[in-house]
This record gives C-alpha cells, structure tokens and sequence, in this order.
C-alpha cells in the first residue's frame, strides 16, 4: 500500500483540478498586434523615435507669432495695470496679506472686469515666481500678446475702401515708445504698427499701459525680418517713408502721405539702419525753429501720423 502511494504522488500534473488555467490557457489571445504596436520590433522601435521628434518640435505659432507672457510686480504696478485695462490671467495675492486701498481695489477691478483668475499663495511661492523681487504680495500674469502679421495690416485698411496707414519701427527698444506710437496710430487713423522680431521693443505690460488702451483697437504686427517686409509693402503698392534729421523734404511737403503709406521711424541715438534707409523711397526731416538735434520717437511718429491725417481728410 504505501509502494501504491508513493507510485501515486510521483504522479505528474495537479491533482485536485487547475481552476480553468488550462482552459483559459487554450482559449485565443485576439489578432496578433500591427508591428508599429509591439514592443521590441523594428518598426515599434522607428514608430516610438518618430513620436520622440514630434514632442520636441516647438508648437507652430501664430500668423505674426506670439510674445511672452510676463510678471507685473509690486501694488502700484498691478493696480496701474488694472486700471488701464492690461490684458491679465491671474492676480496672485499673498495668503494674510496686510489689506490696503491698493489691494482692495485690485481685487475689486477684477471682480468687475471678470475673466481675470484670483489665486492666493504663500510668500515663499510669490518669491519663487518673481525671482526674489519686492513683490509687495501682489503679482499681475500677463498672457503672451498675439501678433499680427505685416501683410494683416494692409489688407485691414483695403477692406475698409481705405489707404494703408501704417507705422514701422527700426531701434525702437523702449516699450513705452511703441506704447505712445501705438496710441498716436490709433488716434490719427493709422491701421497698425510693425516691429521686428529682434532686438526691438515688445507689447509688453509696460506698452499695453502706455498706449491707453489703443493697443486694444490697433493690431501691432511682428516680422522677422524689417527690410523684407519694407520691400514686400513697397512691392504692393505702399510708399515707404522714412524719418531723418537729415531728410531731403519736409514732413508737410510730402504728397505721398495722402496715399498708401508705411512711415518707418528710427532710434533717438542711430535713426534709421543702413539698410532700411536704403529701403525707404523718401527721407523726410520735421522741421525744428527752436532747434535741437532729434524727436522722441513717440512724438516724431505722432507728427507724422498728424501730418497724414490732416492731408487725408
């Protein structure tokens, strides 16, 4: 008997029943996976390394491309943001912040305004965002401001039945002049403002505040390059005119102003670049009586757009 026993626990395979394993083990696992989808096989391997190149290529942007958002810092520079009309994702205010009229009346302007995020958030995050800067508790997001594009400019005045007026910009690095010229065009009827996309002053916080709030009715455009998109105007029909201290014809002289238009205005300190002023069809100079050597680039463009609006009506 205990011969038969051991001949029966030698015996291979489970005794009591698998439980199904065996059948589920017979039972069909689907198709068989494209080669693209199976892990190890060439064409998975070239499958993955594409979507590795996909990840890594920057997101195409925009017709004229898009800025960079920003940090307005500190309890004045927020609550001036806000109350011109600066476009803004999201006022972070301080967690226990000590409440003042400054803070009441963010906080108000937002609640009025709507669409504007309110988050609240530790000093130490606040410190983080802003790079260690006196932040006073208050920070103001600002989105990245969307460009047009240079030939967006000029088809906007034709499909008004109007000339193109349009205001070009070589040097200008300081944001608060586009600001003002951006202001300027919208009130003497121009169509928008170009800036390269180098070295030059951007729509930022600072611009958006200076122009009042024009910078919400007249588009700024951004080209690449500022020689091509001057030669691409003048291609279409568009006099160009550049701004020179030493220009050949005075401002109110000049009958090209009455047509379609691009007024190019340079640096205080190098006015026009060599090549843009190379580009330019006409140098005009803005008289001076009472002498000095040069124009704010905001007040010399705003001359201009003057001068063309009073020979347009």
């Amino acid at each position: 008997m205990a011969a038969n026993n051991r001949r029966m626990s030698g015996k291979k395979g489970a005794q009591v029943g698998s439980g199904g394993q065996r059948r589920r083990g017979l039972e069909g696992k689907g198709p068989t996976p494209p080669a693209e989808a199976r892990k190890g096989h060439k064409k998975n391997r070239i499958a993955n390394s594409k979507a590795k190149q996909v990840q890594r290529r920057p997101a195409p942007r925009g017709r004229g491309g898009k800025g960079t958002s920003e940090m307005v810092v500190g309890r004045n520079p927020v609550v001036e943001a806000l109350r011109e009309g600066v476009p803004a994702v999201t006022l972070y205010v301080q967690q226990f912040i000590d409440n003042d009229e400054r803070v009441r009346e963010a906080l108000q302007i937002v609640a009025e305004r709507g669409g504007v995020h309110l988050m609240e958030a530790p000093r130490p995050e606040l410190d983080r965002m802003t790079n260690g800067l006196n932040h006073q508790g208050m920070v103001l997001q600002v989105p990245a401001y969307e460009y047009a594009h240079a030939e967006d400019l000029a088809n906007a005045a034709y499909d008004k039945g109007e000339d193109p007026l349009i205001v070009a910009l070589d040097g200008v690095t300081d944001p608060r002049n586009l600001g003002a010229i951006v202001r300027s065009a919208s009130a003497f009827g121009g169509h928008g403002v170009l800036v390269p996309e180098r070295r030059a002053a951007g729509m930022t916080a600072g611009a958006w505040k200076t122009s009042a709030g024009a910078a919400a009715r007249t588009p700024v455009a951004r080209a690449t390059n500022l020689t091509r998109a001057l030669e691409a105007y003048k291609k279409a029909g568009l006099a160009i005119v550049g701004l020179a201290a030493d220009g050949d014809t005075e401002v109110g002289e000049l009958a090209a102003l009455e047509g379609p238009v691009v007024i190019v205005v340079g640096s205080e300190g190098k006015g026009l670049s060599r090549l843009v002023g190379e580009t330019c069809d006409f140098r005009v100079r803005i008289p001076m009586p009472g002498g000095g050597e040069s124009l704010n680039a905001g007040v010399a463009a705003g001359i201009v757009l003057y001068e063309a609006s009073r020979k347009r009506s």
